[in-house]
């Protein structure tokens, strides 16, 4: 072998990623570039923890839950329809047809404006509190519910890629689905008594110069909605959770994909033996956190009908007792028909406030604590 060659000596005992290079021509130092790609090679491979996910997910969960709160009462009540009346009363008093057709501009900056006479309408009427209702049955289903998300996508993903021999988009899909389909099966009560509480509002009626309140609390709603409408009625929606498993799958989906451009550019700078400057460093802090924003921005435009669906089948019944809403497709038809293509977006402007920072929030919680646990993301 020539003199000016790099050699790789490796001992019968030795792993791969255990390798000694040495390099005649310069004495036995190896370059600095080499090192590091040496260093991140000989890294100990982390052990799954499979409960690792569980933990991070609830806890991720739960932190994102508590401080978008106030957007998620808001979004909810703007999904409903008695909202919807509500704001075709106030654009018809400004001269709007709810049937209008106005320029994208107009439409959003009426859109924002709605939902924020909304949210100070709700602390104004209702008080401070009311801007957390339905927090008790939210974080009790936020909780679980993120837990039993992140626990079946992670694993699922690690047990799928072992099976087919390496990770790909395909294998993304398949886990994300396959959580997404185990959570909203698990936690559709949860959501449909955290829904009702929200719709309550606490002086919206008035008798005798008392507050009528429909619920006293989650267990109150609970055994109402199994008095008057049987065990079925805790799994109002239920379709139309399924349809949302087209969110979280996209979302998951794009997420790994950011991940994988993010940690083949830090493989790239560590290969290179450049030092990190300030803009590295940054998408180095940022980078993961800001993929799941983005990621959940795009998953949400395109999927967010179903939202408006399944808060709609949710409603108390008001109509003699019988519900408004049957059915996905009766529902996705009805909402045409009477209020148009925009009804499907209503709430669409705090839904995106509060679930792009809660995404980065959850998915940033995550990605820590995987770490502190020592576990593959």
């Amino acid at each position: 072998m020539n003199s000016s060659t790099t050699s790789i000596v490796d001992t019968p005992t030795r792993r791969p990623s255990q390798q000694i290079i040495q390099s005649r021509e310069v004495g036995g130092i190896i370059p600095a570039q080499i090192q590091d790609a040496t260093s991140i090679a000989a890294k100990p491979v982390p052990v799954a923890k499979s409960w690792a996910h569980f933990v991070a997910g609830g806890v991720g969960g739960m932190t994102s839950a508590a401080l978008t709160a106030p957007l998620d009462v808001l979004k909810t009540r703007l999904q409903s329809n008695f909202y919807q009346a509500q704001l075709a009363e106030n654009r018809a008093r400004l001269g709007i047809s709810p049937h209008a057709h106005l320029s994208p501009v107009r439409s959003a900056l009426l859109h924002f404006r709605e939902t924020f006479q909304v949210l100070g309408s709700v602390h104004k009427v209702e008080g401070y509190r009311a801007l957390f209702k339905g927090l008790g049955p939210s974080m009790v289903g936020v909780v679980p519910a993120k837990a039993i998300n992140f626990y079946v996508y992670g694993n699922g993903k690690r047990i799928i890629s072992e099976y087919v021999g390496g990770e790909n988009a395909w294998v993304h899909l398949g886990a994300a689905a396959i959580a997404g389909i185990a959570t909203s099966t698990a936690t559709n009560p949860i959501w449909m008594v955290k829904t009702r509480l929200q719709l309550d509002k606490s002086v919206a009626e008035r008798a005798g110069g008392k507050a009528v309140r429909m619920y006293k609390n989650s267990w109150d709603c609970i055994k109402q909605i199994v008095r008057n409408e049987g065990i079925r009625g805790l799994y109002k929606g239920m379709t139309a959770s399924y349809l949302g498993v087209s969110e979280s799958t996209l979302q998951w989906v794009l997420y790994e994909q950011i991940k994988n451009r993010l940690r083949a550019r830090e493989e790239r700078i560590a290969l290179s033996g450049r030092p990190k400057n300030l803009w590295d460093q940054t998408i180095e802090w940022t980078g993961r956190v800001a993929g799941a924003g983005s990621a959940k921005l795009f998953a949400a435009l395109l999927t967010y009908p179903h939202e408006v669906v399944r808060t709609r089948l949710r409603q108390q019944p008001t109509d003699g007792g019988k519900p408004k809403y049957t059915g996905l497709v009766q529902c996705f038809k009805l909402v045409w028909k009477e209020e148009g293509m925009a009804a499907l977006y209503g709430g669409l402007t705090p839904h995106l406030l509060r679930t792009v920072p809660s995404a980065a929030i959850m998915f940033g919680t995550y990605e820590v604590l995987l770490k502190y646990f020592d576990t593959p993301a």
